[in-house]
């Protein structure tokens, strides 16, 4: 299985800085740069269905079919984040 982050779902090989930072400024193995920087989650309050939606509305606003989109974030609620 691919890394992907562990909040959005967007895969890490995608992120344009490799992924977020840690408060030490070192790099997250876990989660994008979309979604953490500094040791802390940009959206904190988001609830996973929160996220789910925005992340496909980011996809559609990207050119992605509604069905493709809801394809790609239908496991967002189980990604380690929201466990």
């Amino acid at each position: 299985m691919k890394p992907c982050c562990q909040s959005c779902g967007m895969p890490m090989k995608q992120d344009p800085e490799g992924g977020g930072s840690e408060a030490d400024g070192s790099r997250s193995r876990l989660y994008c740069s979309l979604c953490y920087r500094q040791g802390a989650f940009i959206q904190a309050d988001l609830s996973a269905r929160e996220m789910q939606a925005f992340c496909l509305e980011k996809l559609v606003e990207q050119g992605s079919p509604r069905w493709l989109a809801w394809l790609f974030t239908r496991g967002i609620p189980r990604l380690s984040r929201w466990s």
